[in-house]
């Protein structure tokens, strides 16, 4: 007959706590977003439990009144610009700081990982100055630039796991049956490295559509992305329904959860943070 072991009552005080403090913060989170849900589509909603009517006429306003149409034009085109240069210069980086030793090598890692420890607004003034006087002030390519400067480490820092779970007799016997490394990277890296890069450059779209300090800073009337467009609609002058204004959220995380969701189906947290043991030398 197995025994059961009663855990300390200290401990079981603690996980009761920290379940408690979790459902706490998550039913929460869940009302917040039912509230701005719910009024998105009522018609009046004041002292009541529920709104007195339904309607969905507020997504329409919203549309014409924000021109949503353009601000998500300008959106995609920040996010794919940003995830199009992450992946051509971040994977190489990532490879190389997974493979080869280097002189400075740890300096190297400190300076690309930089952006992810210290906050946007740090480095972001100074980066608006330096765009400005470079001309790309109040310009998509400067919007792109400030989007890069956090989205290319956090893919160097997602992919480095990625290329040191690839064993690296695969790549030296391609090269002994004759195979450059061009050919090794199209017909052997590529294709086992596709996961990673799927799942970095997934979470750098989520980031980049998430961004605000850096696109506030750089963007100008032409150049907002959806959540600059949600803050000044928020924050302005003027009078408008709140409904308008819910609506245009609700499409904000619609928009963020959905490449969200596609991005933890290719990637598994752990895997951002695994190292494969090399095995010792014979």
């Amino acid at each position: 007959m197995v025994r059961r072991i009663s855990r300390p009552l200290s401990e079981r005080l603690w996980s009761t706590a920290v379940w408690a403090l979790t459902i706490f913060f998550v039913i929460n989170l869940l009302a917040v977003i039912a509230a701005v849900i719910v009024s998105s589509f009522s018609t009046r909603w004041l002292g009541t439990w529920l709104p007195q009517g339904w309607t969905a006429r507020w997504y329409d306003s919203a549309w014409e009144e924000f021109q949503l149409g353009g601000v998500l034009l300008v959106t995609f085109q920040v996010v794919f610009g940003v995830v199009m240069l992450s992946a051509v210069i971040g994977i190489p980086a990532a490879y190389a700081l997974a493979r080869r030793d280097f002189p400075g090598k740890k300096l190297a890692t400190l300076l690309f990982l930089l952006p992810l420890l210290v906050p946007p607004v740090t480095y972001g003034i100074p980066l608006t100055t330096v765009l400005y006087k470079a001309g790309l002030g109040s310009t998509l390519a400067g919007v792109i630039i400030a989007n890069l400067v956090p989205a290319l480490p956090f893919v160097i820092l997602v992919m480095i796991p990625f290329v040191e779970q690839i064993d690296s007799r695969l790549e030296a016997a391609a090269r002994v049956f004759g195979a450059r490394t061009g050919s090794v990277f199209r017909h052997v890296l590529i294709p086992l490295l596709l996961p990673g890069a799927l799942a970095a450059l997934l979470l750098v779209l989520v980031r980049t559509i998430a961004m605000f300090e850096l696109t506030f800073l750089i963007a100008g009337s032409d150049s907002q992305t959806l959540v600059v467009s949600l803050y000044a609609a928020v924050t302005a002058s003027g009078v408008r329904a709140p409904q308008s204004v819910d609506a245009m959220a609700v499409i904000y995380m619609l928009s963020t959860l959905v490449w969200l969701v596609i991005a933890l189906r290719f990637i598994n947290p752990t895997q951002m943070v695994t190292r494969v043991k090399k095995a010792p030398a014979r």
